[in-house]
């Protein structure tokens, strides 16, 4: 545990603390073939995060928690390999995996330093894992590293605008004012000892472009009129007038 970094540290400890929280939706997810994404639940027909046919890919999802991104890949067709940071995570995806009978391996690891070989995977995903728990500058070289050439990296993270948006106390939700400021943006330390990173759009441009990327698309997401989520982020009313989440699309050079 000491030779982690301090907010790896500290993410490792909150998680394995909230690990049962996140069965029940964990084995929703499982239980589902139409893979949803984020806190609303947006359908992968609006954001189309995955490759309808992944037969053949190697793929890594980066930041796994209890796996059900994985196992969708799996049943896609993909060989592929998930690494969290938090072992009662993974003890839950474990479980789940001898339910439904989809087996992959589990690394229990920082994705910011995967112990697996250069140019071993064409596809990386995280949703809400590596993407907001990790450091960007460590994270995203790591996972260009871990991409073959023409190898595509794609995650969900909140919207930049929300965290903006947001005050600093625990369970307060977005308002509609500016609470911190843009310029600097990147660790955030919460009040329950948890660490978050966030960039601006124009800082992830630069960092995804530096290390091996061409960005495809930026989805600034509206979830559908009715949706609900269990988070207090943000309200609906406020989602559908402003991004609560972004996801990134980019493709490794050389490809």
């Amino acid at each position: 545990m000491s030779e982690l970094p301090e907010h790896v540290q500290k993410n490792r400890a909150a998680w394995d603390e909230w690990a049962q929280e996140y069965e029940e939706a964990g084995h929703r997810n499982w239980s589902s073939d139409e893979p949803t994404w984020g806190i609303w639940g947006v359908p992968e027909s609006q954001l189309s995060m995955l490759p309808e046919d992944m037969s053949g890919m190697d793929a890594i999802e980066l930041g796994c928690g209890t796996g059900y991104v994985s196992s969708w890949m799996a049943r896609r067709g993909a060989r592929v390999t998930g690494i969290d940071n938090s072992e009662k995570q993974l003890a839950t995806a474990r479980r789940f995996q001898q339910e439904f009978g989809i087996d992959f391996p589990l690394l229990h690891g920082n994705a910011e330093e995967v112990p697996l070989p250069d140019a071993s995977f064409d596809f990386a995903i995280s949703e809400y894992g590596a993407s907001i728990w990790c450091d960007p500058y460590l994270w995203i070289p790591e996972a260009s590293r871990l991409l073959r050439p023409g190898g595509r990296l794609v995650f969900l993270v909140n919207a930049t605008l929300l965290i903006l948006c947001s005050p600093d106390e625990d369970e307060v939700p977005a308002t509609d004012k500016l609470q911190r400021p843009l310029f600097g943006m990147h660790k955030l330390a919460w009040p329950d000892n948890s660490v978050n990173f966030y960039l601006p759009h124009g800082k992830t441009m630069e960092l995804l472009r530096s290390t091996g990327f061409d960005v495809e698309e930026l989805i600034e997401v509206q979830p559908p009129e009715g949706s609900t989520t269990r988070y207090f982020l943000a309200p609906i009313e406020w989602a559908r007038k402003w991004p609560s989440e972004d996801v990134w699309k980019a493709r490794k050079t050389g490809g």
